[in-house]
Parts: structure tokens; C-alpha cells; sequence
């Protein structure tokens, strides 16, 4: 015979309510030994008895059952039980699902998006679903943080998974992450996803202005909360600026980044955002922008040599460096930073590589075929093909 599972919740109720098993009993009109068998799960509350029960566990009548529903023996259990009955949502199980988000943002610079998206959008179809049925209080402002972050990890990979064609779906994301994070007052998850906005702006519409405009605002509003994400805007605004051809600025911008990184504290709450390289990184596209290629190269082959483990990163580096030396005339050495670019965008399918390869590729194309190795030529072909 399988053993009664305890109604933990009913238990927790009680307890919340600052009752005893006796006091609790006296109160419905049964002796204490019944509220026992009640919480073991041994038997279940008469007809007679659950409108007291309910009054003095101030619930409504209609709500007693999901306290009285026998406690998951496992986190599987639990979950499924949760998504059929909203109402019992608790910490553990939001903890449970924020784990997994965190696992899931955890692999998405080194494995392709597409492998995470089907997870991805399960989880955060439940966290969404629970947060619908959530009152206010706890465990709404938890669950509220887990859509902030599901609702950004999900905007970054289907953009990512569309090679960063798919401008309008991942904004939808992005947006709803705002709202959540605005709800409960997280600047670091609404800067976050502002952040991710901008990145749309500038390498998916192309729009350098409206990038210029949501980095700003990312900055700003992280300005008294996180230095990394103050950084992160200052930075981004830098190549908007460099986009627009604003040297000056951008290089005020870059200044501005380099102040906020020198301030951050361990406590930082988006320090998993930040890695020692991303300075150079984006230094490095700035200066491609605005056409001094020859610091551009400089700049990005140190940063090459510092992203090892940073694949999606470390392939845009390197499609960036190549184009760094396309445009100094430098064929062999632009073939052979392409073939390490194409060799990590085959293994993680970034987008955001994939598509700088593929420039690389056409700039490389024009050029005449005695002028280049028999290597150069198969790597023009494989990114212009």
C-alpha cells in the first residue's frame, strides 16, 4: 500500500496563521488527532467540516482544495502539480524554474540557440502562466524577476536562431521583460533588456539613432544600480556614434565605459554580464566603423587571444578582424582569421558571426584570384556561397 503523501501546505497555512494542531482543532470543532490525519494525509476533511476549516484558515471555500492537495514527492511532481493548480505556486517551485533559466543563459555563448530555444520557451511559457495567476505580494515580485529574465533570454535567442533577421519577435520579448522588471522595480533587469533593444537598432534595422537613443536609456537607468550595465551602454553608444562616423563622441562614449568599469564591485548584480575583454571588443568595432582599420587590427587581435572560451564573442572578433584586414590589403592573413571564424559559427551558429563572416566574405570576393592562396579562395567561396 503506498504511503500518504502530507499536505504540506495545509500545514504552512496553520503555521502562517499562528495556529497549533489543538488551537486549530478547536476552532473547526475536532479533536486534535484529526487535524493530524488531515495534514499526514491519512484522511481527508468531511463535507461538514471544510466551510469552518476554510473560514478559519481565511480562505475562500473554493480555494481549500489546493491547501488540502497532498504536497509532490519530487521536483517533477511538484512542477506539474504547480502548472494544474496556479494558486499553489511557491518559492521552491519558482527556484526550481529560475535554475533552469540560469542553465539556460548559462550554455548560450557556447552552444547554437536553436539547441536551447525549445527549453527555453517551456520554461518561460511557465513562468508566464504561473505569474498570471500570481496575487500580489512574494511570490509575485519572484516570479515577476523570472520573467525579466526568461522574456530577455528568449528575445536573445530567436535572434540569435534567425541570424538577426527576425527584428520584430525578439523586441515583443525584450518588452515584456521591461514590464516585469518595472513592476518590481529591478533597473538591472530593465536595463538588461533595454540593452538587448539597442542591439536590435543597430545590427538588426540597422538603425544607428534609434541604438544611440536605447543605450542612453540603458545606461541611465543602471547609472545608480550597476556599473556593468552602465558600462555596457556607455559602450554601445560609443558604436552608434562610431556608426554615425562621430569620432569625438565616440571616443567620449568609450571613456565613459572605461570609468564604469573601473568602479565595479563584486556585488554587482549583472557582473556574469562582464568579461576584461569587452572593452577592447567593442573598441575594436568602433574604430572598424570609422575607418581606422589599422587600429581596429591592433585592438582586436589582442582580443582575439582573450576569447577562448567566449565562442559566439570570439567568432564576431575574429569576422571583425578580418575585415580589419581586407581593408589594409592584408589576403592571407584576413583567409586566416576567416577559417577560425567559419570553424566556431559552424560549431555554435551565432548570428551575429555568421553574418560579419559573410561580409567578410563579399569584401574578399572582388579581389583577383591570383592575388590570394588557394585556401583564400575555398574560404570566399564557403562564406559568399
Amino acid at each position: 500500500m503506498a504511503m500518504a503523501k502530507r499536505r504540506q501546505r495545509l500545514t504552512q497555512r496553520r503555521k502562517t496563521l499562528g495556529h497549533s494542531q489543538e488551537s486549530l482543532a478547536h476552532a473547526v470543532g475536532v479533536e486534535r488527532s484529526t487535524v493530524v490525519r488531515w495534514e499526514s494525509g491519512e484522511t481527508e476533511p468531511r463535507a461538514w467540516h471544510r466551510p469552518k476549516l476554510a473560514e478559519v484558515l481565511q480562505l475562500p471555500l473554493g480555494e481549500l482544495d489546493d491547501i488540502l492537495a497532498p504536497t509532490p514527492d519530487d521536483e517533477a511532481d511538484r512542477l506539474a502539480f504547480t502548472l494544474r493548480n496556479p494558486a499553489s505556486v511557491d518559492l521552491v517551485t519558482i527556484a526550481q524554474l529560475a535554475q533552469e533559466i540560469e542553465r539556460l543563459s548559462a550554455e548560450y555563448d557556447a552552444a547554437p540557440s536553436t539547441s536551447l530555444l525549445a527549453a527555453a520557451g517551456q520554461c518561460h511559457n511557465q513562468v508566464t502562466h504561473l505569474y498570471s495567476f500570481a496575487r500580489a505580494g512574494r511570490i509575485r515580485r519572484t516570479l515577476a524577476f523570472s520573467v525579466a529574465e526568461s522574456a530577455t533570454l528568449m528575445g536573445q535567442l530567436i535572434w540569435d536562431a534567425s541570424q538577426r533577421r527576425d527584428d520584430v519577435v525578439p523586441l515583443l520579448y525584450f518588452d515584456q521583460a521591461i514590464s516585469a522588471a518595472r513592476e518590481i522595480s529591478d533597473t538591472v533587469l530593465e536595463a538588461h533588456a533595454q540593452l538587448r533593444k539597442g542591439f536590435v537598432a543597430l545590427y538588426g534595422t540597422k538603425d544607428p539613432r534609434e541604438g544611440l537613443r536605447l543605450c542612453r536609456e540603458t545606461a541611465l537607468v543602471s547609472n545608480a544600480t550597476s556599473n556593468v550595465l552602465t558600462g555596457l551602454g556607455h559602450l554601445h553608444v560609443g558604436e552608434a556614434h562610431a556608426m554615425l562616423g562621430q569620432r569625438r563622441d565616440c571616443e567620449k562614449a568609450l571613456g565613459a565605459a572605461a570609468d564604469s568599469f573601473t568602479r565595479i564591485h563584486t556585488d554587482d548584480e549583472a557582473l556574469p554580464m562582464y568579461s576584461s575583454s569587452q572593452f577592447d571588443r567593442m573598441a575594436g568595432s568602433c574604430y572598424l566603423f570609422l575607418g581606422a582599420n589599422g587600429k581596429a587590427e591592433e585592438i582586436l587581435t589582442r582580443t582575439a587571444r582573450s576569447l577562448v572560451q567566449w565562442k559566439k564573442s570570439r567568432s564576431i572578433v575574429l569576422g571583425h578582424l578580418t575585415l580589419a584586414y581586407i581593408r589594409q590589403g592584408k589576403l592571407e592573413e584576413a583567409c586566416g582569421t576567416l577559417h577560425q571564424a567559419i570553424d566556431l559559427i559552424e560549431e555554435t551558429r551565432g548570428g551575429g558571426g555568421m553574418n560579419i563572416a559573410f561580409s567578410a566574405g563579399r569584401e574578399l570576393a572582388p579581389w583577383r584570384p591570383g592575388a590570394m592562396s588557394r585556401g583564400c579562395r575555398r574560404s570566399v567561396i564557403g562564406c559568399s556561397g
